[in-house]
């Protein structure tokens, strides 16, 4: 994983993005943040076990798909499989450790 902060890069509601192998962040001080750097690590899980590019386009077309259903921007971020595992396990740091393979599949409802 590597690190860049760059608080010019994301938009202002954004506060880091994981795009594998990178974690770009706005503000050095997330460096240390364990729940966040977790919940970007969990993503970079995420996309690896896809392959990359396959995560970006699964992730893409379930956002649409969620934000025809939902009509909110927010609740079809949130809904997401990816973010709904990360957030949900983003405060146990042990999490990666015993994660299972595809983990995300059990957050797709």
């Amino acid at each position: 994983m590597i690190v860049f902060v760059n608080r010019f890069i994301l938009p202002k509601h954004i506060s880091g993005v994981a795009l594998w192998p990178f974690v770009i962040i706005k503000e050095s001080h997330l460096k240390v943040d364990a729940v966040f750097m977790n919940h970007e690590r969990i993503h970079l899980r995420q996309q690896l076990e896809l392959l990359v590019l396959p995560f970006y386009l699964w992730y893409g077309v379930e956002y649409v798909m969620r934000l025809l259903y939902y009509r909110n921007r927010h609740t079809a971020y949130r809904s997401i499989s990816f973010e709904r595992e990360a957030y949900e396990k983003e405060q146990d740091v042990l999490y990666l450790k015993n994660r299972p393979f595809w983990g995300f599949l059990k957050f797709f409802v």
